[in-house]
């Protein structure tokens, strides 16, 4: 069984268990300060797991596209991916504890065939200090499951995953207790970060086990929450039964919720018994594409084509949703996955068109599914070809600038590695290669040299940006609801002063300022940017109403004639957010909830500079001040 038809499978056994099926979230989120990307199939739910009704009913299943850009070190072993996909399944009113797990178990060995002996599952130990008890009753839900598929499953008590590295698995153990740091789930992570408020809860992971051949005793002894290889967690049903107080105590719920997610790379491994997921079949054809190319092998390979497997298949989805690379924000993290997959691809001796080649390979693996990606082939392969060339030119510039450094001095240090990549791009790692292959000589201390100036360079940033989420949308501060309402209107000033066929293109929104891209190829005059600031501040001051209701996405686009760039983004229902006759967009939200909050304290708009972003894409900084 193949990745494409456990998803089907997945999709279909859920409908037949009442949930209804909702359409992927964006993955490249251009409306939202606190995150880059859909970073897990959760983070799209998280409004109605707080409790916001979902228009599709209390039951959902879905399969969501999620791009970690903080796993981009780990890439190269058997497992870590930054792009992925999560099967997910949720009930928002109530669950039976005991027909959840028979469910998940059922899905796993009986629609996709796992193998029930090599499946382990873990549990909450309990938190004696908030007096939270061990869930037995989860634990004893396993172990008659297990009973019932011939399997008699003990009981081990672990507590910390440190404690598991030194103690291992024993004999019989197949349900394993773990403390809060792997076994409760709140959108803050542990017990003692849960959210006033929040719903949260113990959550019950599952595991499996591709044998001691593929343990690696660096992390210690065996057992299920361990890195080490032998173990991949596959599953993770959360079972939100709590709520934190004021005082910080927990009660528990009248009716809980369900959040499981299942990854789907890890559940094709599991599926075809390979602990290494670039064998499924959401890889080897890229894989495969990759030993054609270069006339290598992958078992010669496995960290170079792992790593351009992963990194291109990522950048394809951000392409595919619009995304181009540039120095900024998304932009940066796509133009660093597409790098690094040439800088690897060198290892291979692949020295041109590598996105040709390659990009038909990864759309080849998602035809069937996500038939509107692959639709736009030749521009997703015109901006990451686009990138390629520009980054060769940049490598070309960076070996130039290392020949003259080796002209003048006798000794390259760390400093000059660190100004090879910092001012010219060319990454540390192939210059230090080609230092070696020049037969330069190289100080022995470059690396830590190196950090030292990356050390310095940060803190600079860290300076220079201090603030710049403060009062973000995540914690819904007052000044950012009001910049975000603000581009609204921004972006109906300029359909109206420059043409209506203005499109967003970006934005980035802190407390201090609005940052707002839009589709316009001239710069903007004097004029031009004095009538939108006055328009702007004449609706600021008309102190219109802001509303929003949730729509299908057909009837906003094209009966309420609603603003919005990508729209395939987004899923089937959005909400559009209306702002009198003077805008009507969907959105994401939040936002204030009229016009006139935004010129409280005697405060106007103004742009504080207009400037190009990119072809075709203009860029306004503006602020409220008085």
């Amino acid at each position: 069984m193949d990745a494409n038809d456990i998803r089907k499978k997945f999709l279909e056994f859920m409908k037949k268990e009442g949930h209804a099926e909702i359409a992927p979230a964006p993955l490249v989120l251009y409306d939202d300060p606190t995150t880059l990307f859909t970073g897990s199939g959760m983070q799209p739910l998280l409004p109605y797991l707080l409790g916001e009704k979902h228009p599709d009913g209390e039951k959902l299943v879905d399969s969501q596209p999620c791009l970690r850009a903080q796993d981009i070190d780990d890439v190269g072993d058997n497992r870590h991916t930054t792009c992925f996909e999560m099967l997910g399944e949720w009930s928002l009113d109530g669950f039976d504890k005991e027909k959840e797990i028979r469910k998940t178990f059922r899905f796993l060995v009986d629609e996709i065939g796992l193998d029930p002996k090599k499946i382990y599952v873990s549990c909450f130990i309990g938190d004696e200090k908030n007096n939270i008890p061990r869930d037995d009753e989860a634990a004893e839900v396993w172990k008659r499951v297990f009973a019932e598929a011939g399997i008699d499953a003990g009981i081990a008590e672990i507590g910390s995953a440190e404690e598991g590295d030194k103690r291992g698995i024993k004999t019989g153990e197949r349900i394993f207790f773990y403390n809060d740091k792997e076994n409760w789930w709140s959108r803050a992570g542990g017990i003692a970060t849960t959210p006033i408020g929040d719903p949260c809860g113990p959550d019950s992971e599952i595991f499996y086990d591709f044998g001691e051949e593929n343990h690696d005793a660096s992390y210690g002894k065996a057992h299920p929450a361990s890195d080490s290889g032998r173990f991949m967690e596959i599953a993770n049903k959360v079972f939100m039964e709590y709520r934190r107080l004021d005082d910080g105590s927990f009660e528990k719920m009248e009716k809980g919720k369900i959040d499981y997610g299942g990854g789907l790379e890890r559940l094709a491994a599991a599926a075809i018994d390979e602990a290494d997921v670039f064998r499924t079949s959401l890889f080897t054809p890229v894989i495969k594409k990759l030993e054609e190319i270069s006339g290598k092998k992958y078992e010669d390979n496995v960290e170079s084509m792992r790593v351009i497997a992963d990194h291109l298949k990522g950048a394809v989805w951000l392409a595919s949703q619009g995304l181009v690379p540039s120095n900024k924000e998304q932009g940066y993290v796509m133009r660093r996955l597409v790098r690094r997959a040439i800088l690897k691809a060198l290892n291979l001796g692949i020295e041109e068109d590598l996105s040709e080649k390659v990009v038909p390979a990864v759309l080849g693996i998602y035809r069937e599914q996500y038939k509107e990606m692959v639709s736009r082939r030749m521009e997703i392969i015109a901006v990451l070809s686009k990138e390629e060339k520009v980054f060769r030119q940049t490598l070309h510039n960076g070996l130039r600038e290392l020949e003259k450094l080796s002209k003048y001095k006798d000794l390259i240090e760390g400093k000059d590695v660190f100004k090879l990549q910092d001012t010219y791009g060319f990454p540390a790692e192939l210059a230090v290669e080609e230092i070696g292959k020049r037969e330069i000589k190289l100080s022995g201390k470059w690396q830590e040299e190196f950090d030292a100036e990356l050390k310095k360079q940060r803190e600079m940033s860290r300076t220079a940006t201090k603030g710049k989420f403060k009062g973000g949308l995540e914690d819904q501060g007052e000044m950012t609801l009001k910049y975000h309402t603000l581009a609204h209107l921004t972006l109906a000033a300029l359909q109206k002063v420059l043409d209506k066929s203005v499109e967003q293109r970006g934005s980035n929104i802190n407390a201090e300022r609005m940052r707002f891209d839009f589709s316009w190829d001239e710069k903007m005059t004097d004029v031009q940017k004095k009538e939108v600031e006055d328009l702007v501040n004449e609706w600021i001051e008309a102190d219109i109403a802001v509303e929003f209701a949730e729509h299908d996405k057909a009837h906003a686009k094209d009966v309420l004639k609603a603003s919005g760039a990508f729209w395939e983004k987004y899923p089937d229902m959005v909400k559009v957010y209306v702002i009198g006759e003077v805008s009507c967009e969907i959105c994401g939200g939040p936002h204030v909830e009229r016009t006139g909050v935004l010129g409280e304290g005697g405060k106007k708009f103004r742009i504080k500079k207009e400037e190009a972003s990119s072809a075709g894409v203009r860029r306004v900084k503006a602020v409220l001040e008085k």
